[in-house]
């Protein structure tokens, strides 16, 4: 990390800088107690939240997805005691599996917007651990783009399935042909209808005037690899780009993830979209089941990869032209989950007509 340029964390409306710390690993990373310091827990401003005052003294509340009590809570119960303790709060937390509030109570506002604070701080940090849930999307599994990619798989395997690595295991699902625009993780229905407000908004504001009303004409077609060495090769995408070689999908691709990311429901990892479509991946090697979209740039797995040389693929395949689409929504898609037409199941989408 440069520590120059440390990482920023939105919450609640407010930025915080992330410092560097050392982290050792838990076996289970639920049970991980939040620790503090002595004297952290000076009064500090509040206007991102409502700290309401009462016949017993101040309380705050907080909407928390059920998922996440556990780390609030921590090995038998030390993270909530501890936090109590060192601010002189109670924290009352819903039942497991219950959604509702976090109503965090205390006789001195400090303390209250201290507990407040810290537990904003150690829900970003854990949330970001959790493995994402959601993700936007745009369909490339017309009729069309399959049957090119069919006949692209199939020549792939007569010409270069002597080249190192490469395998049918490796190809994308073709009903499952997508853009991923962003990833989400979202905990429950009220942060699924979130995000699904927030794509209405988004039409609204500013979807509606990039795209004129009207689907997007894309081209797809030429091959390209993720890392640095064709010859170890572990994501091959097809590219994609506007028809009337405008840069009005880049847009609307780009100003979604920073309204999203600015809601808090996603996470900022690059200042512009990499718009692709995964035709190769060698995480389908190992599980065919493996859901195949998480091929985001920058995201990396723990799961051991065999790269497969890319080279003569790169060279024969170069303009491979798996044919033109019109885009006419932007989906919420569910991770681990079909439709009946094979796509991702659809929590929420944004029209483009």
């Amino acid at each position: 990390m440069d520590v120059l340029r440390p990482p920023l964390i939105r919450i609640g409306g407010r930025v915080y800088r992330k410092n560097l710390i050392r982290e050792q690993p838990f076996p289970h990373e639920e049970e991980e107690d939040f620790c503090a310091g002595p004297g952290e827990c000076a009064d500090e401003p509040c206007d991102a939240f409502v700290v309401e005052e009462t016949e017993r003294g101040f309380q705050c509340r907080l909407e928390v997805p059920s998922p996440l009590y556990k780390y609030i809570i921590g090995k038998k119960g030390e993270t909530k005691k501890r936090l109590e303790t060192e601010t002189r709060t109670s924290i009352s937390i819903p039942k497991p599996g219950v959604e509702g509030e976090i109503v965090i109570t205390g006789q001195q506002r400090s303390g209250v917007v201290s507990a407040r604070t810290r537990l904003e701080v150690l829900l970003d940090s854990f949330r970001r651990r959790q493995p994402f849930t959601h993700f936007l999307s745009l369909p490339l599994n017309q009729p069309a783009i399959q049957e090119n990619f069919l006949h692209f798989k199939e020549e792939v395997l007569q010409k270069c399935s002597k080249d190192h690595g490469v395998s049918s295991s490796l190809f994308q699902n073709p009903a499952k042909l997508h853009l991923t625009i962003g990833t989400l993780v979202l905990l429950n229905e009220q942060e699924i209808q979130k995000a699904c407000d927030l794509l209405q908004q988004c039409k609204e504001d500013f979807v509606d005037q990039i795209t004129g009303g009207h689907p997007l004409t894309v081209e797809v077609a030429g091959v390209e690899y993720m890392n640095d060495d064709p010859a170890m090769t572990d994501v091959l995408y097809a590219k994609v780009h506007m028809k009337d070689g405008s840069d009005r999908l880049q847009m609307v691709a780009d100003q979604l993830v920073e309204r999203f990311v600015a809601s808090g429901l996603m996470l900022k990892e690059w200042d512009r979209v990499k718009l692709h479509a995964t035709v190769m991946n060698t995480l389908f090697r190992k599980n065919p089941t493996e859901e195949r979209n998480n091929t985001m740039p920058g995201k990396s797995s723990l799961k051991e990869r065999e790269s497969f040389n890319g080279q003569n693929i790169l060279k024969l395949f170069e303009n491979f032209h798996f044919g033109e689409v019109q885009l006419d929504s932007v989906r919420l898609s569910q991770r681990f989950s079909s439709d009946a037409s094979g796509y991702y199941a659809t929590s929420g989408q944004l029209c483009f007509s």
